[in-house]
């Protein structure tokens, strides 16, 4: 893979409100010149739950485009090529997803929903936190990955094993 423009990443979950938010946030970041994230859900919410957006906005990522979005504004003309499609969520992973321009690689990087967990709201902002830690290093871990140098083969086999990281979720195949 070596390609004259940024790679297009894109997070998926089922509500796109927390985490797979929070994974395009982070590639626009740490990546930007070399990775375009982007983020969109099967059954997306309409809306990015606040403390996603609070605590994104305490790390000083600018949240003013960030918005929950079908994954169907991925296949429709127009779209990007995608190059790679990351799953946050197990729901997403287990669904039938679409065919994605650009035939990208695809790896499942399940992590627990932080919006499902109850407690007070210092609990709760906890688990937001714990989301954004496992994604940053997990994204940190991919965007130094030698993509040039790598066949398609091995770089699965990373992908796969960035996933498996510390506070994976694997999801049960039937």
């Amino acid at each position: 893979m070596n390609l004259d423009r940024p790679y297009n990443v894109l997070f998926l979950c089922t509500g796109n409100s927390a985490r797979s938010i929070v994974g395009e946030a982070i590639i626009n970041r740490i990546g930007a010149g070399k990775f375009k994230g982007y983020s969109a859900g099967s059954m997306p919410k309409g809306q990015v739950h606040p403390l996603t957006i609070n605590l994104l906005n305490k790390l000083n990522y600018d949240t003013t485009a960030l918005r929950s979005k079908s994954w169907e504004e991925f296949t429709a003309p127009g779209a990007p090529d995608l190059d790679f499609v990351f799953t946050v969520c197990d729901n997403a992973a287990n669904e039938v997803c679409p065919i994605w321009p650009g035939q990208p690689m695809t790896a499942h990087w399940g992590l627990p929903d932080p919006v499902e967990v109850d407690g007070d709201q210092a609990h709760r902002a906890l688990a937001f936190a714990d989301t954004y830690r496992m994604l940053n290093n997990r994204i940190g871990i991919f965007i130094g990955l030698p993509l040039a140098s790598l066949d398609e083969l091995s770089l699965q086999k990373q992908l796969d094993d960035i996933g498996r990281k510390k506070g994976a979720v694997t999801p049960e195949r039937a």
